[in-house]
């Protein structure tokens, strides 16, 4: 093959970036161990449906590989470069860009997670670069190691890029994410971060319902194991993801999650901002006495407190 055949990667400290699709849709599985589940989403007119391999379902790290290639390749279209939907790269620049281990079990996950985006199988409506794809097709078409050590560690490997990833590159259907990103070990935070940075922006308020989140989230639970989950979740929020979701807006608004709401009638999580802050809303429950309350952690309704970020009467979708 040569070399005007394939991209070469080879641009230091490009910003990362991830097509908005993969961020909107639960297309990657947040299960540690192998997913061969069938998955299908639908929201509006628009469904997804991945089906695994015999290896399970790509997984939120192996997009990792997805986001550096789509990262290399934006970068050498910002500078003006020729590109092609084949690229070669050397393995250890890919594991040290994401925050990976270099060593040899290192190599053995990057090789699984070739295996897995290779296998997994995507039908979907969504339309890319205004294109509408209703076939098939895969998170890669193909990988191939060019060369290995003696060890029988990858050196530079080929991966030849969906057409789907690669109308979403030329539409310039991507965000930057935080290198943070990569730090986080927690499939179901970097699974928040995902759905913040796509949906939050620059809007001043943004809310879902539970069961909605839980649809993006992929997470096969029922809603009241996902509401303990959430809860869960939110409790033990690391610093990184904290400082990821305040990097995730505008560079002017910063937010800070409080707990989910345990209410059964008001199950929203609501993002709100303004020039100063962005924060979750929880909703009022009146107490026996009629004073309005908030819920604390236990669900019981507590005296309202006079505060400008809580809203009394949060509004429905």
């Amino acid at each position: 093959m040569q070399q005007g055949d394939f991209f070469v990667c080879d641009i230091f400290d490009a910003a990362p970036k991830g097509e908005t699709a993969a961020m909107e849709h639960p297309v990657f599985s947040i299960s540690t161990k192998p997913d061969k589940n069938i998955r299908r989403y639908e929201n509006g007119d628009i469904f997804v449906e991945v089906v695994p391999s015999v290896k399970g379902l790509a997984t939120v790290y192996d997009r990792d590989i997805l986001i550096f290639c789509i990262s290399q390749v934006i970068a050498a279209l910002n500078d003006g470069r020729e590109v092609n939907q084949t690229v070669r790269f050397k393995a250890f620049d890919l594991l040290s860009s994401t925050n990976r281990g270099t060593d040899g079990r290192g190599y053995e996950q990057l090789r699984a997670a070739f295996e897995r985006l290779s296998g997994t199988r995507i039908f979907t409506n969504v339309t890319t670069a205004d294109t509408e794809v209703l076939d098939g097709f895969g998170l890669i078409d193909r990988y191939r190691i060019v060369r290995e050590t003696r060890d029988g560690r990858m050196q530079e490997i080929e991966v030849k890029l969906s057409d789907w990833v690669f109308n979403a590159i030329n539409a310039r259907e991507v965000l930057t994410l935080s290198r943070n990103y990569f730090r986080l070990r927690k499939p179901l935070e970097r699974r928040l971060y995902e759905i913040a940075r796509k949906h939050c922006g620059y809007k001043q308020r943004w809310a879902i319902g539970l069961t909605k989140l839980k649809e993006k989230w992929g997470s096969y639970s029922t809603d009241k194991e996902f509401n303990v989950l959430f809860q869960r979740s939110s409790q033990k929020t690391s610093p990184i993801i904290t400082s990821l979701i305040t990097a995730c807006v505008s560079r002017v608004l910063r937010p800070s999650f409080t707990h989910a709401v345990r209410s059964p009638h008001l199950k929203k999580m609501y993002l709100r901002g303004s020039s100063s802050q962005m924060h979750t809303t929880l909703p009022v429950k009146p107490r026996p006495d009629g004073i309005p309350g908030i819920l604390n952690r236990n669900g019981v309704a507590g005296a309202a407190r006079k505060r400008s970020r809580l809203s009394t009467q949060p509004s429905t979708m």
